[in-house]
């Protein structure tokens, strides 16, 4: 077989990756085992590491009524320090799971199961992303330095928590919504109890997608002993997601309630429109859910990307106002 008739294991694709990404297409065939590493064939997570960080930083705008060039720089650099975070996130996950993933269908063409990277290599390209990282973190406030710091607890915990309890997706939570603390304090020097709670909110929103993901995995799982919500809650699932979506929605409302300024009414309604439209697509999400089906799964899982921009775009309008 040619061209792209060839089997994943022969073009060293992973299984999972997004059709026609731009590293099986475009990149230098040297790099694409260690792009690969990093999900970027995969570039949903790198929204879902990014999006908390931007409603972060806008509400923190809303809250204090101030916006300057350098909240264009926060804005760009949380999208940098997204893409090679969550690549170093992402390959320091390989490297703990390297003897797990060659056992689970899903991942078993990963990089390094696969043998295109070596654990040396691996850990190589960790180092060269986190320095990437660090320069990126390196141009804010030393409050927002502190917090980039302390990030690195749960991420570097959050690979292990499958093997010791069944809310491993909380774990990925914590570390996922980081960039909402952050954000917010890159840009008021300080953090304040909205922040606190939008954060909260982005941890009941991994739960609620990283539940559906981890649907997929639920039998491989369940032969070699790794735990997970999906695992947990079964076929109560659905009743669990509902909760999660509530959560999610309460919760960030309550922070945009928070964040909004006396007397500016018009302005605190628009930037709820926020996470009222993002529940609702949450709410499909929950009607399309089927445990059974794979490539649904997958679809519902990237879809939140779209789900976190509803809150992202109303409150920029609300700052604009």
């Amino acid at each position: 077989m040619t061209g792209n008739d060839q089997m994943p294991e022969a073009t060293g694709q992973v299984s999972d990756a997004v059709k026609d990404n731009w590293v099986d297409r475009w990149a230098p065939v040297t790099t694409r085992p260690y792009l690969r590493l990093s999900r970027a064939d995969r570039p949903i997570g790198t929204w879902l590491l990014l999006l908390p960080c931007w409603w972060g930083l806008l509400l923190a705008m809303l809250y204090d009524g101030r916006a300057g060039w350098h909240d264009l720089w926060i804005f760009v650099g949380c999208a940098i320090g997204s893409f090679v975070m969550r690549g170093a996130g992402c390959t320091w996950n390989d490297i703990t799971d390297r003897h797990i993933d060659g056992s689970v269908a899903r991942t078993a063409s990963r990089p390094i199961p696969s043998g295109q990277v070596s654990v040396k290599g691996a850990l190589i390209w960790l180092v060269v992303q986190a320095l990437l990282g660090l320069a990126v973190l390196m141009t804010m406030n030393t409050a927002a330095i502190v917090l980039g710091v302390l990030s690195l607890a749960p991420v570097t915990i959050y690979p292990f928590a499958k093997r010791f309890t069944w809310w491993p997706q909380a774990f990925l939570g914590i570390a996922f919504n980081w960039g909402a603390l952050l954000a917010w304090t890159a840009h008021a020097g300080a953090l304040h109890w909205p922040a606190v709670v939008l954060y909260l909110s982005g941890v009941a929103w991994t739960l609620f997608y990283d539940t559906i993901y981890a649907h997929q995995d639920s039998e491989d799982d369940a032969l070699i002993g790794v735990k997970s919500t999906a695992r947990l809650f079964g076929n109560d699932s659905p009743k669990w997601l509902m909760r999660f979506l509530i959560a999610t929605v309460t919760l960030q409302g309550l922070a945009v309630i928070m964040s909004a300024p006396d007397g500016q009414p018009l302005m605190m309604v628009v930037a709820l429109c926020g996470p009222w439209l993002m529940g609702w697509h949450l709410h499909w999400q929950l009607r399309q859910f089927d445990m059974q089906d794979n490539s649904s799964l997958v679809a519902l899982f990237r879809s939140n990307r779209d789900a976190g921009l509803i809150s992202v775009l109303f409150f920029a309008f609300a700052l604009m106002l």
